[in-house]
């Protein structure tokens, strides 16, 4: 199914704007400033709360013209595309004032569920720590350039970026190698590739997907044309939609004790240092259990770590990653044990009655949440629960059902694993 267009915000977006400053009053979910005008609430992105702003008309309603009373708290963005780009929305707010708001929406998602808990401190990621980016691709002036970078926000627009502040240096680096790699995919008009970059341990490795197929996909020049520039750039891996292109290193990554080599396109926790934290909860939270179920494992980010406190049954959706996880037991030695299980845990969760053996749980859903495999877990007699999350309105949902089955939230750790962005990631305990 294609991508849906995304949604315009609620608001008066077609009417014209107002003739003088008007007051913003605080912020959208997606970092917008809120105004109140006679025929609704407007979003103006780049508006902080507390500020006098005057608007112009834009294509698609007003936007922010002038800043007329600034907030105290508003910061220069460091990044040069900042308002153009889509990756980042908050770079014009003070860290400390944009780290609280999230805490905020946080807890006021949690209300929404009639839930309370110790929200402690915030786990912060730091600039250049993101490991894996999808960057765009257009035609460029010529055939042999592409135009690279990120969708503007609410739109199919391309900025071509030059730089990158979240990224890791050494995708930052890469960019201009990419431009030019990504050349060769657009030889069919209808083409809109997006590269699926990641940083193994071992170099680059890019699934590319979005290259028109119906044609006959990528012809044999196209072919050795992206072989050669990506040997030129030294990358590890090109893959066309799971298919290599080029290899001349497998990916890997160490997770735990294990080395796991990477399927194409596989997921991964953007931030090392975020996934790190959120082991570390999951691993004191289970300490002392005998068996654990790791659920919606994925590569076994936390397969691997809890395997060394008990036997652990790993389960996902994605047979690739369940084939990397368990390829990989054997390069761990010293693991009480893993039994991987490839398994739709949203059409089939694992039963209660499978769970007899099991006293402790981690989960680790899409953002879509959990619900058919929490209400498993609400029916079984599972002692220790760790949910991890990347969407709290989920969560909170699934988390419900949890402490109306008699569990206690005893805590969640919020980690800032997307910079700048309003999104909050989130490592949450709970206890019979």
């Amino acid at each position: 199914m294609p991508p849906r267009r995304p949604s315009r915000p609620p608001g008066p977006p077609t009417s014209p704007p107002p003739a003088g400053p008007v007051g913003v009053e605080s912020l959208g979910g997606e970092g917008d400033g809120l105004v109140r005008l006679p025929g609704g609430v407007l979003h103006v992105a780049g508006a902080l709360p507390g500020e006098t702003v005057r608007l112009r008309a834009g294509p698609d309603g007003p936007v922010l013209d002038e800043v007329v009373t600034p907030s105290p708290l508003r910061r220069t963005p460091p990044c040069p595309h900042f308002g153009a780009c889509g990756g980042c929305a908050l770079q014009h707010w003070d860290d400390e004032a944009a780290l609280a708001w999230k805490v905020e929406r946080l807890r006021a998602t949690l209300a929404m569920e009639r839930l309370e808990t110790d929200i402690l401190p915030v786990v912060r990621t730091a600039p250049g720590g993101r490991r894996r980016a999808a960057l765009h691709a257009r035609r460029g002036p010529t055939r042999a350039e592409a135009r690279l970078g990120f969708k503007a926000r609410r739109s199919w627009s391309l900025v071509d970026i030059e730089t990158c502040l979240v990224l890791n240096p050494a995708l930052a680096r890469a960019l201009p190698a990419l431009r030019r790699l990504a050349a060769p995919l657009l030889e069919h008009p209808k083409s809109a590739p997006a590269l699926h970059v990641t940083l193994s341990d071992d170099g680059l490795d890019i699934d590319v997907s979005g290259v028109e197929a119906r044609s006959g996909g990528l012809s044999a020049d196209a072919r050795q044309a992206v072989a050669g520039l990506a040997q030129e750039a030294g990358l590890a891996r090109v893959t066309l939609a799971g298919e290599v292109l080029f290899q001349q290193r497998q990916p890997t990554l160490r997770i735990g004790k294990a080395r796991v080599a990477l399927p194409a396109g596989a997921f991964l926790q953007a931030d090392p240092h975020a996934e790190a934290a959120m082991v570390a909860e999951a691993r004191e939270a289970l300490a002392g259990a005998r068996r654990i179920a790791d659920l919606f494992c994925g590569l076994g980010a936390f397969t691997f770590p809890l395997a060394e406190i008990a036997p652990v049954l790993a389960a996902d959706g994605s047979a690739a990653a369940v084939q990397a996880l368990a390829g990989a037991i054997a390069t761990a030695p010293g693991l009480h044990g893993i039994t991987a299980e490839t398994r739709d845990l949203f059409r089939r969760p694992l039963l209660a009655a499978e769970m007899k053996r099991i006293d402790a749980v981690v989960f680790d859903p899409p953002r879509a949440g959990a619900q058919a495999q929490s209400a498993e877990i609400a029916r079984s007699g599972v002692a220790r629960v760790v949910g991890i999350s990347c969407n709290p309105a989920t969560f909170a949902r699934d988390a419900r059902r949890l402490v109306d089955a008699g569990f206690r939230l005893e805590k969640i750790r919020p980690v800032d694993q997307f910079l700048w962005s309003p999104h909050l990631e989130l490592a949450a305990v709970f206890s019979r």
